[in-house]
């Protein structure tokens, strides 16, 4: 009797191992492959095949040290930076128990009872009345991945994690974007406060002369009111302009999570241009940004809870097994009289469930197909992003270099209007134009040389990182 229940333990153990060597080599579902998606090999009509290099630190080739802080604060302090690194720290966590699964879960049951049994029934019991029971037993149960539901499982919970990373990286470079703009809106008023300061002592001092050219009967009271409308025009407008910078200042004060943050003044024109990508750029590159590899592991994981569906319409093979001590004294439980042992193999195969487990193949087929649709979405509109950002800095380019012309011209038909007018040869009104003129003009321009800043941040973060380059344009 022996020796036969060591030979079926011997099966039984066989058969387990081979189970156990089987697991995981079947396969239902065909593995991840990246879909294609139609979108021209290049941003223009001829593509550069030149080695593509982005830097995550974009925000440093403004060489603007306050801008390098203010985006370091915002990295560790914004709301939404905070979220995404939960939400990583949750995904992680849910990976950690879902990659517990291929393994043996092994516990420790125990249980000690004490029990009297009735001496009057009909079978009634004497001796050892009441008894004890003491019994402690290590207790596994692991159930074989042999259509690979666990490991899909796995595969779909690391796709996710992944995708919480990519999440949190699509939130901080959408973060760093939004301080350069906002950064840049800041320096841009600070030099439009500068100019019209320089503006309005130039429009004092106008007025001033003209009052004693009145005094001396040279020109009449018309161009003292005039003057004094064009400087409280300038007075106006630089109230206006120090309200838009506290704004903007509260604005980055929010991002950055520094309520108290404070901001000196300094000129827009002492940031440079940075390094721009060549022409014919790449279309591989919308491979750099966070959002699209977010989204590539959404399909990752689409793809692989499919799998775990379809698996679930197969049988699912379990082993359990149990060994410890059974006795009526506690010193007696670890004896090998004491010992006891189970082990057994368990398969579950559904029958009829009325179509529930075809649904869940369907569901997840469904969600495959709308992760597809938004992954084909978040592509095409990348690829729109860069060019239109691509667009933007050219003509921003272009219009800047016009308006540097502008601003020159204005300048001279200034001081030639300036020099008329002292000299009797025209009316204060022409002054006051071409003061009007001048002073649009640099305000004009200023705007124009944060706008083409900002469009080179947009293109940072189409691109998902700042292009490389040993000289600025």
């Amino acid at each position: 009797m022996i020796r036969q229940a060591s030979s079926n333990n011997k099966k039984l153990i066989s058969i387990a191992v081979a189970t156990l060597l089987l697991s995981g080599c079947q396969s239902i579902w065909p593995d991840y492959q990246r879909p294609k998606v139609a979108v021209p090999s290049a941003y223009d009509q001829q593509a550069n095949q030149e080695s593509s290099q982005l830097s995550n630190t974009w925000w440093t080739l403004y060489q603007d040290q306050v801008l390098n802080d203010l985006v370091a604060k915002a990295v560790q302090n914004n709301s939404d930076i905070k979220l995404a690194v939960a939400r990583i720290e949750e995904a992680d966590a849910v990976l950690r128990e879902v990659g517990a699964a291929l393994f043996p879960q092994i516990d420790l049951n125990s249980a000690a009872s004490r029990t009297r049994a009735t001496t009057t029934g009909a079978t009634p019991v004497f001796a050892n009345n009441p008894s004890s029971n003491f019994n402690a037993q290590l207790r596994t149960s692991f159930e074989l991945d042999f259509w690979g539901k666990l490991s899909r499982t796995k595969e779909a919970a690391r796709a996710q994690a992944l995708s919480t990373r990519y999440a949190k990286d699509t939130v901080a470079l959408s973060l760093a974007g939004l301080v350069a703009s906002n950064y840049l809106l800041l320096r841009s008023l600070d030099s439009q406060l500068l100019l019209t300061q320089v503006s309005l002592k130039s429009r004092e001092e106008s007025l001033a002369l003209t009052q004693r050219r009145l005094e001396g009967g040279v020109v009449s009271a018309l161009d003292v009111q005039q003057a004094e409308v064009a400087r409280e025009n300038l007075s106006a407008q630089l109230s206006d302009l120090n309200r838009l910078r506290s704004l903007s200042l509260h604005q980055l004060a929010v991002l950055t999570g520094d309520m108290e943050l404070n901001i000196a003044s300094a000129d827009i024109k002492s940031l440079p241009i940075p390094p721009t990508p060549p022409a014919g750029l790449p279309s591989a590159l919308l491979e750099s940004r966070p959002d699209v590899r977010q989204a590539e592991e959404q399909m990752v994981a689409a793809n692989a809870n499919i799998a775990v569906a379809k698996a679930a319409l197969y049988p699912s093979i379990s082993l359990t097994a149990g060994f410890g001590g059974e006795s009526m004294q506690l010193g007696d439980v670890l004896k090998s009289a004491s010992r006891i042992w189970t082990g057994g193999l368990s398969l579950n195969l559904p029958i009829f469930d009325a179509g529930k487990l075809n649904a869940r193949v369907d569901q997840a087929s469904a969600k495959q197909k709308q992760v597809l649709a938004s992954y084909e979405g978040v592509i095409q509109n990348a690829f729109r992003e860069v060019n239109d950002a691509l667009v933007s800095l050219r003509l921003q380019t272009e219009r800047e270099a016009a308006l540097v012309k502008a601003q020159l011209a204005a300048q001279k038909a200034l001081q030639i209007s300036e020099n008329r007018y002292q000299s009797g040869y025209s009316a204060y009104l022409e002054v006051l134009d071409a003061q009007r003129v001048y002073n649009d003009a640099a305000l004009t321009f200023i705007q124009s040389r944060q706008a083409r800043l900002v469009a080179t941040v947009s293109l940072f973060k189409a691109l998902g990182g700042g292009w490389q380059a040993s000289t600025a344009q």
